[in-house]
């Protein structure tokens, strides 16, 4: 049985008995340590969730849900896993030429079935509403497109898509397998592959992402930042202890990055000053609460802040193999120039 399907039986069962969520932290929880004193927080963490990003537009009064709201979403979500597990159709006749075929069905997301334990309307706790603070009028935003027409910068897309074929570089840093979907960080959920594992030694930590299993190196030691100059697609990393939060502070972004995308669809500004702070305290056995701050001025009119609680996942992480696996890219670039040879030859 797939984890999806084991969670749709799990929320089922749960909501049969009434039950409601548990709060975030235990109270009293007194997190188990390693040989230097400091928490552990090491394993495999899971932070998929029906809780979105940014509070609805509908509930824009509304910090919490209900139990009965809450267990009216989780009822839907699993509805539609079983309404779109069914078979797909079976065609006869084929597709038009030029018709669309489509892409993953619901086989390959796993998007999660339950809401935050607190039962919040938004992931984004800070500002108050819940919402995404207005970007900055000057800020660059990029959706998903294939439009021809789009400004050759490069990177063209800081997500998916692309504007052209004619070599690797026209598509976006997702589908180049270079930073995309959960890389982070800052860490946020998506539709599959949300699973973080952290790595801890008393003067590092490692924080690996599934998805597209770039790992993090993060050290302890209290060594300077690097150079202004120096720029990396996912910036530069240091961490130290606030009592038992691990706290990581990430700058050094460069430029041909995003300061934060909403969606796999979107994304506002830059990186090149953005200053991410990530938050990782054990606030009960199988939970790990995570939380990041967006600041970039230049980005956004004002900082603002997530929480996630992960919650323990039970296998280990496999490796993802993006570029390994990348036949689209492959397939989408050897299609483009078989075309260019069949219109030279008319």
């Amino acid at each position: 049985m797939s984890n999806r399907r084991c969670a749709v039986a799990l929320i089922v069962f749960a909501l049969a008995l009434g039950s409601t969520a548990p709060a975030v932290a235990q109270s009293g929880f007194e997190p188990p340590r390693l040989a230097d004193g400091k928490p552990d927080l090491q394993g495999v963490w899971d932070f998929r969730t029906l809780t979105p990003l940014q509070r609805p537009e509908d509930r824009a009064d509304q910090a919490l849900l209900t139990p009965e709201e809450a267990a009216e979403i989780e009822t839907a979500a699993v509805q539609r896993a079983i309404e779109a597990d069914r078979p797909s159709e079976v065609r006869t006749e084929p597709l038009p030429v030029g018709g669309d075929v489509g892409a993953y069905n619901n086989f390959w997301f796993d998007r999660g079935a339950g809401v935050v334990d607190d039962r919040r309307t938004s992931l984004i706790v800070e500002p108050p509403t819940g919402r995404l603070p207005e970007p900055q009028p000057e800020a660059k935003r990029q959706a998903t497109s294939n439009d021809d027409t789009a400004p050759p910068d490069r990177p063209v897309r800081f997500r998916v898509g692309g504007i052209g074929t004619h070599g690797p570089e026209d598509r976006g840093l997702a589908e180049r397998c270079l930073l995309g979907f959960n890389t982070g960080p800052p860490i946020v959920p998506g539709g599959y592959n949300q699973n973080m594992q952290l790595f801890q030694t008393p003067d590092h930590v490692v924080i690996l992402n599934e998805m597209v299993h770039d790992a993090r190196i993060v050290p302890l030691d209290g060594r300077d930042p690097l150079p202004a100059d120096m720029r990396q697609w996912m910036g530069s990393s240091r961490g130290h202890w606030e009592g038992d939060t691990l706290v990581v502070e990430t700058t050094n972004f460069t430029g041909l990055t995003s300061s934060f995308s909403p969606s796999v669809v979107s994304a506002i500004g830059t990186g090149r000053t953005l200053h991410l702070t990530e938050r990782f305290r054990r606030v009960a056995e199988d939970t790990l609460l995570y939380e990041f701050t967006v600041d970039d001025p230049t980005s956004f009119t004002r900082p603002f802040t997530a929480a996630i609680p992960m919650k323990r996942g039970a296998a280990p992480l496999f490796e993802y193999a993006c570029h390994e696996g990348n036949y689209g890219m492959l397939n989408l670039l050897s299609g483009a120039r078989a075309q260019e040879r069949e219109a030279s030859e008319q």
